[in-house]
């Protein structure tokens, strides 16, 4: 009987759930267009390839991939940002623009808890700018979009991936190993990090930094802490923009909605500077997710610097559900009922109910014994003679 569920990591969106999704996908599709962002939207499948054979390239065990009729191998979206970063880079004349989408993605290992194997988003890109005050105004709007799909008061750690890969540099690791380390560090696993780099001939130095890493979070005094445990200057260059990007989005008024991370570091090889994602305190992981990736495009042919970032969708009904916060239900509305020969009349009202704001349904039963189990605000029967408001 498995013809009657689901495979692990997928679900289904009931009436009411998607009424709330609806409800959120209007609220930010106003403030896309309202901020000036173009809608964008990717193929949902393409060649393997695409995502296996660049320097960024997905882990293969990440991509549902099936078989085209003439037998090469196709994968469902794995990544929203990769595939615009493709669009950008081959098929826009313009070398900057902004981006919005709602598009899902899906990714075969991420199953189980609040982690779904297809992945409904909204997102934006920022291509073709660079600098403190792009990636502070992309952080600022990540924090209105949040404000926007109805969540209150949402937090944006924020981090850089420059900070770590300096710490690193004197070590003379191999893109593998600073990926497994920085893998090890977001698991918290500070044993199997440790052991990595002493195996790498990492110095006192190096391993004291790592160590302090997951302490490194708060406010900017963060910063003379981080400061302190290197003089590399890759990681002073990367506190610096942190630093600048801090002092934009407090006189932007988004003091209370930030805060520094630097012992959270994401992929090494996708991201390029700032990164960030997206709390609010009823949810244990993040609703949004995003940073500067200035080298995605260079896979498919032209440098475009770009950042932006992505809102789980779903995680956000969880979250609008736990703090209380869901849209109210739409209000019952009016039922319409009439005798066989009025369905003419009968639909003539409801249209014209309908052109006056409210919500209708016309029921398919004749007789206005129809009305009695009708849900509705307002009620009216049709006959040959006229309505008749029950």
């Amino acid at each position: 009987m498995t013809f009657r569920k689901l495979p692990t990591g997928m679900q289904d969106i009931l009436p009411s759930e998607c009424r709330i999704l609806n409800h959120v996908r209007e609220a930010l599709s106003a403030l896309f267009e309202r901020s000036g962002y173009e809608p964008v939207l990717s193929a949902a499948v393409d060649y393997y390839d695409t995502y296996s054979q660049i320097a960024n390239a997905l882990p293969e065990e990440r991509m549902f991939k099936f078989t085209d009729g003439d037998g090469k191998l196709l994968v469902l979206r794995p990544d929203a940002t990769l595939s615009i970063s493709r669009i950008a880079a081959t098929k826009l004349e313009r070398g900057s623009a902004r981006l919005c989408y709602f598009a899902n993605k899906w990714d075969a290992q991420n199953a189980g808890g609040l982690k779904s194997r297809e992945i409904i988003q909204a997102g934006v890109e920022r291509l073709g700018e660079s600098g403190a005050f792009s990636d502070a105004q992309t952080i600022a709007f990540a924090v209105d979009c949040t404000r926007a799909a109805g969540l209150a008061d949402p937090i944006v750690e924020i981090g850089h991936v420059g900070y770590f890969k300096g710490i690193l540099e004197a070590c003379g690791l191999t893109s593998a190993q600073a990926e497994e380390i920085r893998g090890l560090i977001n698991a918290k696993d500070g044993l199997n990090a440790e052991r990595v780099l002493r195996a790498a001939g990492a110095g006192g130095a190096t391993l004291d930094a790592v160590r302090t890493l997951p302490t490194l979070f708060g406010g900017t005094e963060v910063f003379d802490r981080a400061e302190a445990l290197t003089e590399n200057r890759e990681a002073l260059s990367a506190l610096a923009h942190l630093r600048e990007v801090g002092r934009i989005l407090v006189d932007m008024g988004y003091e209370k909605n930030i805060c520094f991370d630097l012992g959270t570091v994401k992929r090494l090889s996708y991201y390029s500077g700032v990164v960030f994602s997206g709390f609010v305190k009823e949810l244990g992981v993040p609703v949004l997710s995003g940073g500067r990736y200035d080298t995605l495009a260079d896979d498919f042919g032209k440098h475009i610097p770009a950042v932006g970032f992505a809102m789980g969708l779903k995680r956000v009904l969880v979250a609008l559900e736990r703090q209380g916060n869901l849209p109210p239900a739409p209000a019952a509305g009016c039922a319409v009922a009439c005798e066989k020969g009025a369905e003419r009349a009968a639909g003539e009202l409801c249209r014209k109910l309908s052109a006056g704001g409210s919500r209708v349904t016309l029921l398919a039963e004749y007789g206005e014994e129809a009305l009695r189990s009708a849900s509705a605000d307002e009620k009216y029967y049709v006959t040959a003679k006229g309505v008749r408001k029950i």
